[in-house]
C-alpha cells in the first residue's frame, strides 16, 4: 500500500492537491492502483491522525520496539539527513490571493476582458504583479525575478519580463471605458455589501521619469467609498483642467449606475462652475471652499450672523443660504483646531516682534557711531539682510507688512482677520436636502481618499513612474489600484495596517526538503498573531505540508 497523489485545474487557475491511500493489482496484465481510502484534499488532511497510524502499525507489525525504532530512524537520519533545496516567503502572497478570489478580482478581470486572450497564467501573472506592488514594490523585471526565485504565487511558478508586460497590455486594452474598473468593484461591493452613497474624490500630480528636458506631468484621480475601499481610479495629462476633470469623473460614475451619490471633493474642485454644472450632469457635490483668496461670496458667507449647532465631539456647525445661490454653505468651527491655530499664530509673532526688538536696539545702538564709520555701515547692511530673510520667511513672512520708510512691523490687521478664522473651514453642496451635520462629516472623511494617495506613494511606490508609453503608465496606474484594493480590505476586517500585516505574514516561508524517500513541502509553523490575520479575514492559512513527492 502507499498514497496516492492527485491533483485538479480549477476553472479560475488554483490547482488542489488530494490524497489517497491506495495499493496496486494485476489486471489483463497491467498494474492499476485501487484506491481504499480517500484521505480528501493534501492542505486539510489530518497529518497527527496519520502519524498515529503509522506508529500504530508499526508497534504490532514492525517486529522491534519504540526505543529500537528510534535508533533505527536515527542511524537512518545521520545517514542520509533531509536537505533543504528551497525556501520562500509565502504568507502575504497567500493572504492577497485569498483575497483576490474570495472578492472574484480574477473572475471580474477575466469576465471584462477577451477570455481567449487572458488566459488563465495571464491572470496569475497579473495577480503576482499586484501582489509584488503590494509586498515588496519594484520595477516589473525585478518583480519576475521575485517571482521566480523569492515567493510563493499559487498557481504560478515562474514568469518573466515579456508575461508581465503582455498582462498589462491586455489589462489596460481591455479597461478602455472603465469596463475593468467596474467589474471588479461591482464584485467587490456585492461581496462586501459596500453602500456606496457618498464617494470622495480627489487628485495628486507627479513627474514622469524622463531624460532630459521638463518632465511630463501627470495627474492621477482616485475615487474611494466611506471606508476608504477604493472605486476607481483615473489618468490623464498634466494639463487637465479642474471643469473638464470632474465632468469626466461624474460622466464615468454615471454609467456604473451607482444611484444617488454625492460626490466629494477638496477645495481646488469647489469653484463656483464646478458647483453649478455637477447638478447638470447628475450628481451632486460636497467640497470645500478657499477662505483666504479675497472671493466676495466667501466673504458675504463669513459675514453672516447665526447660531451655531454641535455635532460631535469638538465640532459645531451652521449652515448659511444666500440669495441668489442654489448652493448651501456650512461653516464649521473645530474648537481644538482653533485653539492651535491661535497658539501657533501666538508663537509666530512672538518670534517675529523678538527678531525686529533685536533689530531696533542695534540700530539704536549703532546711532551714536559716526555716519561714516565702517562698523556702523557694515552692521546697517546686516540689519537689512536680516530684515530681508524675516519678510521672505515662508511662515512668518505672511505676518509682516513694510512701511513707507522701509521697516517692517507686524500686519495687525492680518493677524485680526486670522483670528476670526480660527478653527473654521467652510464647505459648499449643491445638494439640497442633505443635512449640514452629514455635510461637514462627509467632508472631514475626504481623509480616506488623501490616506490613499499617501500610501499609493509611500507602500505601494506609485512613483517614480519609469514607462514611458501611455498605455504602460496607465496600466501601471491599475495595477497600483488593485494592490490598493486588496490592502484596503485586509485592514478593514483586521483592524490592523498593512504595514503590519505584511511584516507579520512575510515571516512564514515554504521549504522544500530533499531525502532518500523523496521530497517534501512545508510551511514554517505559524505564530497566534499570524493565525489570528487570518482567521479574521476568513481565510485558511497555507497548510502544514503542501506537496510530498515519493522518490
Amino acid at each position: 500500500m502507499f498514497l496516492r497523489f492527485t491533483s485538479r485545474t480549477n476553472a479560475d487557475g488554483t490547482v488542489v492537491r488530494y490524497v489517497a491511500l491506495a495499493h496496486n493489482r494485476r489486471v489483463d496484465g497491467r498494474i492499476k492502483p485501487d484506491v481504499l481510502m480517500n484521505l480528501g484534499r493534501v492542505d486539510q488532511v489530518d497529518m497527527a491522525g496519520l502519524r498515529r497510524l503509522a506508529a500504530s502499525i508499526n508497534k504490532h507489525f514492525g517486529g522491534s520496539d519504540g526505543p529500537a525504532d528510534a535508533a533505527e530512524a536515527d542511524a537512518v537520519a545521520d545517514a542520509a539527513p533531509l536537505e533543504a533545496i528551497d525556501a520562500r516567503t509565502i504568507g502575504a502572497t497567500w493572504l492577497l490571493d485569498g483575497l483576490w478570489h474570495r472578492l472574484n478580482v480574477g473572475t471580474a478581470i477575466r469576465a471584462a476582458t477577451d477570455a481567449r486572450r487572458f488566459t488563465t497564467n495571464m491572470e496569475r501573472v497579473l495577480f503576482a504583479l499586484v501582489a509584488n506592488r503590494a509586498i515588496a514594490p519594484m520595477s516589473k523585471l525585478s518583480a519576475a525575478e521575485w517571482v521566480r526565485e523569492d515567493t510563493v504565487i499559487p498557481g504560478l511558478s515562474t514568469m518573466d519580463e515579456e508575461h508581465a508586460y503582455r498582462a498589462m497590455d491586455l489589462l489596460v486594452d481591455a479597461d478602455t471605458t472603465g469596463q475593468v474598473q467596474e467589474s471588479v468593484f461591482s464584485a467587490v461591493a456585492n461581496v462586501l455589501n459596500l453602500e456606496v452613497d457618498v464617494l470622495f474624490f480627489d487628485t495628486t500630480d507627479f513627474e514622469r521619469d524622463e531624460d532630459g528636458g521638463d518632465l511630463p506631468q501627470i495627474v492621477i484621480g482616485l475615487a474611494v467609498t466611506r471606508e476608504g475601499i477604493p472605486v476607481r481610479c483615473w489618468c490623464w495629462q498634466g494639463n487637465a483642467g479642474d471643469r473638464s476633470v470632474l465632468a469626466e469623473v461624474r460622466d464615468d460614475l454615471r454609467d456604473w449606475k451607482l444611484g444617488r451619490v454625492i460626490t466629494v471633493v477638496d477645495r481646488g474642485f469647489s469653484s463656483a462652475d464646478n458647483l453649478a454644472d455637477l447638478p447638470r450632469t447628475g450628481g451632486h457635490c460636497i467640497g470645500g471652499m478657499r477662505m483666504r483668496d479675497g472671493n466676495p461670496l466667501v466673504a458675504a458667507v463669513l459675514s453672516r450672523q447665526g447660531r451655531y449647532q454641535h455635532v460631535r465631539d469638538n465640532l459645531r456647525v451652521k449652515e448659511v443660504r444666500l440669495d441668489g445661490q442654489d448652493a448651501r454653505f456650512v461653516i464649521c468651527h473645530n474648537l481644538d483646531q482653533a485653539q492651535r491655530d491661535q497658539q501657533h499664530r501666538d508663537e509666530a509673532i512672538a518670534r517675529i516682534q523678538a527678531e525686529l526688538t533685536r533689530i531696533a536696539e542695534q540700530r539704536a545702538r549703532d546711532a551714536g557711531r559716526p555716519r561714516g564709520d565702517r562698523t556702523r555701515a557694515r552692521n546697517e547692511a546686516a540689519h537689512v539682510r536680516a530684515e530681508c530673510a524675516l519678510r521672505d520667511h515662508p511662515t512668518l513672512g505672511r505676518w509682516l507688512v513694510q512701511q513707507p520708510n522701509g521697516r517692517l512691523k507686524v500686519n495687525m490687521a492680518k493677524v485680526r482677520a486670522e483670528a476670526r478664522l480660527d478653527g473654521k473651514y467652510l464647505i459648499a453642496t449643491s445638494d439640497p436636502d442633505i443635512s449640514a451635520e452629514d455635510v461637514a462629516l462627509g467632508y472631514k472623511n475626504l481623509l480616506e481618499a488623501e490616506r490613499g494617495f499617501r500610501d499609493l506613494k509611500t507602500q505601494l511606490l506609485l512613483r517614480p513612474v519609469f514607462h514611458r508609453l501611455e498605455h504602460r503608465i496607465r496600466a501601471h496606474v491599475l495595477i497600483c489600484w488593485l494592490a490598493l484594493l486588496l490592502t484596503r480590505v485586509a485592514e478593514r476586517f483586521s483592524d490592523q495596517t498593512w504595514r503590519n500585516i505584511n511584516q507579520q505574514l512575510g515571516r512564514i516561508a515554504q521549504v522544500t526538503l530533499a531525502g532518500p524517500a523523496g521530497t517534501v513541502t512545508q510551511t514554517t509553523p505559524l505564530t497566534p498573531e499570524q493565525k489570528a490575520i487570518y482567521q479574521a479575514l476568513s481565510i485558511e492559512p497555507p497548510a502544514r505540508v503542501t506537496a510530498f513527492d515519493p522518490a
